[in-house]
């Protein structure tokens, strides 16, 4: 299922935020601007459940959780700080006609 999320990056407003959070259907979804590829995961830490669309991205690209600062690997959901959790993600595609999430 694809689902339509913003009509452009500029709605998505990455200029306050490195991480926004979305309504995907019936899910939160954040979305994180990584250099110029766009990434969307979970909103909930799979650790203790933080929303991770007011967490932020550390300098090596990783989503940081703001509760306990676990990080995570937006390009492939794996902890990068050594907990052996997995983030959930989903594929995005830009197109003229928007900024669709790849529901799985």
């Amino acid at each position: 299922m694809t689902i339509k999320i913003a009509e452009s990056r500029a709605e998505l407003d990455f200029d306050q935020r490195q991480v926004v959070r979305v309504k995907a259907g019936d899910k939160w979804v954040s979305v994180a601007q990584v250099g110029d590829r766009l990434f969307a995961f979970a909103d909930k830490c799979p650790h203790a459940g933080g929303c991770l669309s007011a967490g932020w991205i550390n300098p090596l690209g990783n989503i940081v959780c703001p509760l306990h600062r676990y990080t995570f690997d937006v390009t492939n959901g794996r902890n990068t700080s050594g907990e052996g959790y997995y983030l959930k993600r989903w594929p995005i595609e830009e197109t003229d006609d928007g900024i669709f999430l790849i529901l799985s």
